[in-house]
């Protein structure tokens, strides 16, 4: 995994950390992502030109430009979320983060024959 963010409140600073954080390891990777308002704003676009990250959007209403983003979230969505309880947000955070450690550490998946 490269880098993630979870926080209870919506605002572009979890979203520009997790740039920061992904550009740090990765060097100059193509950056890409859905056109949400987050990803047009102006301090992500800065951060991307000052350190020469090439962007990529996914088309309007086209999930499949971000298929593989999708598919992690559904499976997310299945095997943790669907059906569970959480007495707060701060308990549904820990659960995502223990979710994806599971998920890029544990979970074999059959598509890498058996692999994690």
């Amino acid at each position: 995994m490269i880098s993630y963010e979870v926080r209870k409140f919506f605002k572009l600073s979890p979203v520009t950390d997790m740039l920061i954080n992904a550009t740090a390891k990765l060097g100059k990777p193509v950056v890409h992502s859905d056109q949400g308002w987050q990803y047009r704003n102006r301090p992500y676009q800065q951060h991307l030109k000052n350190n020469g990250l090439p962007q990529s959007m996914s088309r309007k209403g086209n999930c499949l430009d971000n298929a593989v983003a999708e598919y992690f979230f559904g499976i997310l969505k299945t095997e943790m979320y669907h059906n569970a309880e959480f007495k707060n947000a701060d308990e549904l955070i820990e659960n995502i983060k223990e979710y994806i450690d599971y998920y890029h550490n544990k979970r074999l998946k059959l598509k890498l024959k058996g692999l994690r």
